[in-house]
């Protein structure tokens, strides 16, 4: 008999760059990376669509967001307040 493991969602943290949209807020999430062959060291930013059923969110806040089951098209993450 096997047991059914639930993968662990991740989670990471962000600033909302906007909550223009009806519980939804665009969190950006910034991640330092190393060139392979020259080790120099960069940012790389990347937007997601993050659930806010309560529209909490304002611009500029840091905010954790997790993995969810997909919403619709581009929203497959949710804020953690």
């Amino acid at each position: 008999m096997t047991k059914k493991t639930e993968k662990a969602k991740s989670m990471t943290e962000g600033t909302v760059v906007s909550d223009k949209m009806d519980k939804t807020a665009v969190v950006a999430v910034n991640t330092l990376k190393s060139h392979r062959k020259y080790l120099k060291k960069y940012r790389v930013t990347k937007k997601y669509k993050a659930h806010d059923p309560e529209n909490k969110c304002k611009m500029g806040d840091k905010v954790k967001i997790m993995e969810i089951r997909p919403m619709s098209k581009g929203k497959k993450w949710a804020v953690v307040y």
